[in-house]
């Protein structure tokens, strides 16, 4: 299963091209880290450019684009074949300085006269995650700016077909990390522990890094959402594990499973609750088909009985690329459904189920990751159940 990133890239930048030129916008600016690597190929200190403009592209259809290195590191990305110039990037935010007013307008003035060169400078500039006064100093020198974050997740969404081939090998490696995991799982570890097992797992296999901390045992499995932590699993527990895995390649893969600790039998009760979520996956997974719009997806999805309504995930569906995306699919509601669209082919969808139990507080989470095609859904993510809780 090779990939080839030179093809990767320059389909994922002639989808970005033409998701521009639909939206009317000539130019887009991002300081997204993700953003930077779809359009430009170059990854460098990932989380570190989170938390802030540490590293910037400027994309002009058409036309040129140039990357804003972090400072010292040109020589990381300097063979990047999608960037047509480097410049060092300029100290943006109060992290970089704590007066950084001089060089937010020196930048501004800095894109303007790029703007000019390419003949963009009458055309909307499309912003991807960059701080207020930057935006301000653009809007001041009389540049007229949109969301670039709606311009990203449109192009994004809909995977080219390199993508999808970077996206099973990215799933590989995720599972055997999981694997790793799972065999790890066993009375008397701590949570930490054996996450650890797939986060070490993940990077020596081409990985990248993991997005959240999702394993959680016994009775810190209900509600969700609780992270690992120096909880002491026992035998009989369940122990309930997300992926949220940025894999080979710098894609994600989603899935998530529910193990049992130890070498028990589960209680009826824990059998239960994972029939029901393995029912709630399996109902909603074979509702997915191109062309269907979300709301009527959301119509025909899974009515999980009481007393878990409550208490289930807080939607059904998520889209997924280099990180999770539109669409973001919510339950049905009594108000207007508030996503428009449709599932479409290209995109690439992650299907969730949570059942909590608040009588024993303890809950099942399973999750898997599918890929629309035109005729068809193919199942990305293909990690076994576990028997012992139930099977088909």
């Amino acid at each position: 299963m090779s990939i080839d990133p030179d093809g990767l890239v320059t389909e994922r930048r002639a989808r970005l091209h033409d998701t521009m030129t639909a939206a009317g916008v000539k130019a887009l600016l991002t300081a997204d880290p993700f953003s930077i690597r779809y359009a430009t190929g170059t990854r460098n200190m990932l989380v570190h450019g989170l938390t802030g403009p540490d590293r910037l592209a400027l994309v002009i259809a058409d036309g040129p684009t140039i990357l804003w290195e972090f400072g010292g590191c040109e020589h990381v990305t300097a063979a990047a074949r999608h960037v047509d110039e480097f410049r060092e990037a300029p100290p943006l935010s109060a992290k970089k300085r704590i007066d950084p007013a001089a060089a937010i307008t020196e930048f501004a003035a800095e894109i303007g006269a790029l703007l000019d060169a390419s003949g963009s400078s009458t055309a909307s500039l499309a912003i991807d995650r960059l701080e207020v006064p930057v935006v301000d100093a653009l809007r001041a020198r009389g540049v007229t700016t949109t969301d670039g974050v709606v311009v990203m997740q449109q192009a994004m969404a809909i995977k080219q077909p390199s993508e999808v081939t970077a996206m099973r090998r990215a799933v590989v490696a995720t599972e055997e990390a999981t694997r790793a995991l799972e065999a790890a799982v066993a009375p008397g570890r701590t949570e930490q522990e054996v996450w650890a097992e797939f986060f070490r797992s993940l990077v020596a296999g081409g990985g990248e890094l993991v997005v959240t901390r999702l394993l959680q045992a016994g009775v810190r499995t209900f509600p969700y959402f609780q992270e690992a932590s120096e909880h002491v699993m026992t035998d009989g527990d369940l122990v309930c594990f997300d992926t949220d895995a940025v894999a080979v390649g710098g894609y994600s893969v989603d899935f998530s499973r529910t193990f049992l600790c130890g070498s028990g039998a589960p209680t009826e009760r824990q059998r239960a609750l994972y029939r029901l979520a393995r029912a709630q996956l399996r109902h909603n997974a074979a509702n997915l088909r191109p062309g269907r719009t979300f709301e009527e997806f959301a119509a025909l999805a899974f009515d999980v009985p009481e007393p878990y309504v409550r208490y289930g995930y807080y939607q059904l569906a998520h889209g997924l690329g280099l990180a999770g995306g539109h669409p973001n699919v919510p339950r049905l509601g009594e108000e207007p459904y508030p996503l428009p669209g449709t599932i479409e082919p290209g995109m690439v969808i992650c299907v969730e189920s949570y059942v909590g139990d608040p009588e024993t507080r303890q809950g099942v989470k399973l999750e898997d990751q599918f890929v629309i095609h035109d005729n068809d859904v193919e199942s990305m993510s293909t990690y076994r159940f576990d028997d012992r809780l139930g099977s088909e």
